[in-house]
């Protein structure tokens, strides 16, 4: 694929929509006299209304007081909604200014709106009018009063100021081409200050040319189905939300075992059999373990000899804590090896950043396919996160959180002795807690914990399959070529996160989930 991209949307200029009245910017200040008139108080605002589609008796008036008497009533004009001013609607309906001011005091005097001196004209709240539409509930359930569920950082320590003076420096150097549709690989500007930042503290062999910038790690894993892979063996266990993602872009899952080793990689070629392989090397998830060394080589040899594409999800890579970094495995065959990674857990998941280091051969499909899926990722989240890197922003933020996050698995550590040891502790943002099977199972937890209010994850969420293979303690050289069995039984455990609640938060979630394993 070409390195040229299109610069602007290939729909073409929008028409202009006939029939919506608007103040525009001119409304800044007063444009009209009585109490309906225009000014700081009262932006400008857009107002459709079709004249034709209120049939009736009368004239313009009529048809303009029937228009919205029909838009309060319906709920398209909620309670407070700000209307325009009488001039600008007048202009905008070609009607005269007297006949909308009279249309609009007859709906005052109905109680359909109301106006009052230098705040304009809005609709009024009456008893009964019905309320905003809002999406369906879906089932959705009230937060819980404590949340250690695994999956989600701190957000209250967003770097919120240090954001804003980023995205401050960006607005002010960023030219005008910047808010014109871009590169769907995303701005050079990130790319850059990502091929720096990744090479440096993850040992990512990158450059700005190999990278495209996604929504977050979801839409990466999406485009990589889409163009390299259908048949998609991801570790067991495993987050299920990432193999429905492969699934529904299309994709076939296998399940890949995993061992006190991690990713029983020997097994690929043989009895998993798959053009691509999703594994989370520095830090497994759910079982924390780290790929051993011997199996980090395997599965590097099995993708250079051509058995498929390794897809490294570096999800928590920044978070380690009693060890030596764990650099990424793509670093040992960057032509061979796709590496993910995204600020959902660094920052925040609502900035929508992730990115994606690609063998050459891939960039131009991804980044086609990504152009046709959604163009390009917002450019101003981009040029904001470029300039945090830029100025070590970023750096000083990974090591503040990652201080913090420490003192909690520490103070979870220290809770939960005498009776759990958790594992999988060593990096990252949650802990593995095995049950004692003479003690309650995972359902039993569950139900006590959502007595109190305690919100939690468990190890059977994760396995691919009711039952089979599982999480093995200790060496397991012969699954290295495959012919080791499963425990027959599979351990049970929660995953305790220790990332979601807010510093004030913690200490009380840890005091329930204490309760909660007592009882």
């Amino acid at each position: 694929m070409a390195d040229s991209w299109p610069t602007s949307d290939p729909s073409g200029p929008l028409p202009a929509s006939s029939g919506a009245a608007s103040s525009g910017s001119a409304d800044s200040g007063p444009t009209d006299s009585g109490p309906e008139a225009s000014g700081p108080a009262s932006p400008g605002v857009d107002l459709h209304l079709d004249l034709a589609a209120a049939p009736g008796s009368g004239g313009r008036r009529a048809a303009l007081e029937r228009a919205l008497r029909d838009a309060v009533q319906g709920g398209r004009l909620a309670p407070a909604a700000r209307l325009p001013s009488t001039r600008r609607l007048a202009e905008q309906l070609g009607l005269s200014r007297g006949t909308v001011k009279a249309a609009y005091d007859q709906l005052i005097a109905e109680g359909y709106l109301t106006a009052r001196q230098g705040s304009g004209t809005v609709v009024a709240e009456r008893p009964g009018a019905p309320s905003p539409a809002r999406p369906p509930a879906s089932g959705a359930q009230p937060p819980p009063r404590h949340d250690l569920r695994p999956g989600s950082p701190d957000v209250t320590s967003f770097p919120a100021a240090a954001w804003l003076r980023a995205t401050r420096r960006a607005l002010a150097a960023a030219p005008s081409a910047t808010f014109d549709y871009g590169d769907p690989r995303g701005t050079l500007q990130l790319r850059t200050a990502l091929a720096g930042y990744l090479g440096r503290a993850r040992g990512v062999v990158a450059d700005p040319e190999r990278i495209v910038v996604t929504s977050g790690y979801v839409q990466g894993l999406a485009l990589l189905v889409a163009v390299a892979a259908r048949v998609v063996a991801m570790e067991d266990p495993g987050l299920p939300f990432h193999r429905e993602v492969v699934r529904r872009n299309g994709g076939q899952v296998v399940a890949l075992p995993t061992d006190g080793r991690g990713a029983r990689t020997g097994l690929l070629g043989g009895a998993v059999d798959a053009g691509a392989v999703v594994v989370t090397p520095a830090h497994q998830y759910p079982t924390g373990v780290t790929l051993h060394p011997s199996r980090r080589h395997a599965l590097a040899a099995w993708a250079r000899s051509g058995g498929g594409l390794v897809i490294e999800d570096d999800y928590d890579g920044e978070f380690r804590y009693d060890r030596q970094p764990v650099g990424a495995l793509q670093g040992m065959a960057p032509d061979h090896v796709v590496y993910l990674g995204t600020a959902s857990k660094t920052l925040g998941p609502a900035l929508r950043l992730g990115w994606m280091v690609l063998p050459p051969r891939l960039v131009g499909p991804v980044a086609e396919a990504k152009l046709y899926g959604d163009f390009h990722t917002g450019a101003i989240g981009q040029l904001a996160l470029a300039e945090l890197i830029g100025d070590h922003g970023y750096d000083r933020h990974v090591r503040a959180v990652r201080l913090r996050y420490r003192r909690r698995r520490d103070l979870l550590v220290s809770r939960l002795a005498g009776r759990y040891a958790p594992s999988g502790i060593a990096a990252g943002l949650h802990a593995l807690v095995r049950l004692d099977p003479r003690g309650p199972d995972e359902a039993e937890v569950r139900r006590r914990a959502a007595r109190a209010g305690l919100a939690l994850g468990t190890l059977g969420d994760h396995w691919h399959t009711p039952a089979g293979g599982g999480v093995q303690d200790g060496p397991q050289d012969a699954a290295l070529d495959g012919t080791a069995e499963s425990a027959p039984d599979r351990p049970q455990g929660l995953i305790i996160g220790y990332g979601t609640p807010g510093e004030g938060g913690y200490p009380a979630a840890l005091d329930a989930l204490v309760r909660v394993l007592r009882d």
